[in-house]
């Protein structure tokens, strides 16, 4: 199965382009409507796995995640639980990819963001501000270990440190970025595999940035910021790899056939 000559044309095109003013996921989201409209795939058909599309159309892997993601958001594939990806619906006309901010998007504008705003609050934070970061990281340990899925104590901690910075602009950019998490249709969907995958806030990456705080070290506070991003952007790569989606939900219902059966429920 192979490209049609418009999907290889829209990927070589934006691919020769650069960066530009769009992403290169979402020229892999329209190469493969092309195939669907075209009747390369058709419904019920099982999708090449993210490796052979990745190879097929000379991306990378975290490209291919993205723009399935962005194909999944608009109901045409499904994820199947230890069998792969499915067409599901055929695209129709008014079926264009809105191109919401997509996960990997707002880890990099986190990356920037939140690194400078550790490094600003490290010259301003108050002893007070430390310990409340503190207990906040002993919450996360808590929701870590509750099922609903809950992060707030996360969020929090974010927020503490971007009121730190003593910057509004900074403090109102990370909170709306944080707001995506739940608006962006893309990020939603993201957060949902990764709770799935059991991806969960690590408390070791948190209790190093308040160390840097606590030192007031900018260098070291921006460097541990860094590092814990960038972290999460690889738990949530592994979220959506699709071996890793199905060993979760194996997981998961091994966990809940177990307890069904001490319990009788």
């Amino acid at each position: 199965m192979s490209l049609t000559d418009q999907a290889k044309r829209n990927v070589q095109e934006f691919s020769s382009a650069g960066e530009g003013e769009t992403r290169l996921y979402k020229n892999i989201v329209r190469a493969l409507l092309d195939d669907l409209h075209a009747g390369v795939y058709a419904v019920g058909d099982k999708m090449p796995a993210e490796r052979d599309l990745a190879l097929r159309m000379g991306v990378s892997r975290p490209v291919v995640r993205e723009a399935m993601l962005a194909l999944e958001v608009l109901g045409l594939i499904e994820v199947r639980l230890g069998a792969g990806t499915f067409v599901i619906r055929l695209p129709g006309e008014s079926d264009a990819p809105e191109f919401s901010v997509s996960p990997f998007e707002l880890l990099e504008a986190r990356l920037l963001f939140e690194g400078e705003a550790a490094a600003l609050a490290a010259s301003h934070i108050t002893d007070e501000e430390v310990a409340q970061l503190e207990t906040l990281v002993e919450e996360i340990q808590r929701e870590n270990r509750q099922s609903d899925g809950k992060e707030d104590a996360d969020l929090q901690f974010h927020l503490v440190i971007a009121r730190a910075s003593r910057n509004a602009a900074v403090e109102r950019t990370i909170l709306d970025l944080w707001t995506l998490r739940s608006t962006s249709p893309e990020c939603k969907l993201l957060q949902e595999k990764a709770r799935i995958a059991n991806v969960r806030p690590v408390v070791e990456e948190h209790n190093a940035i308040v160390e840097a705080l606590r030192q007031r070290d900018p260098t070291a506070a921006r460097a541990a910021m860094r590092a814990h991003l960038d972290a999460v952007l690889q738990h949530l790569l592994f979220a959506v790899e699709e071996d890793a989606v199905a060993e979760a939900r194996r997981s998961v219902a091994k966990t809940r056939e177990r307890f069904q059966r001490k319990t009788g429920f």
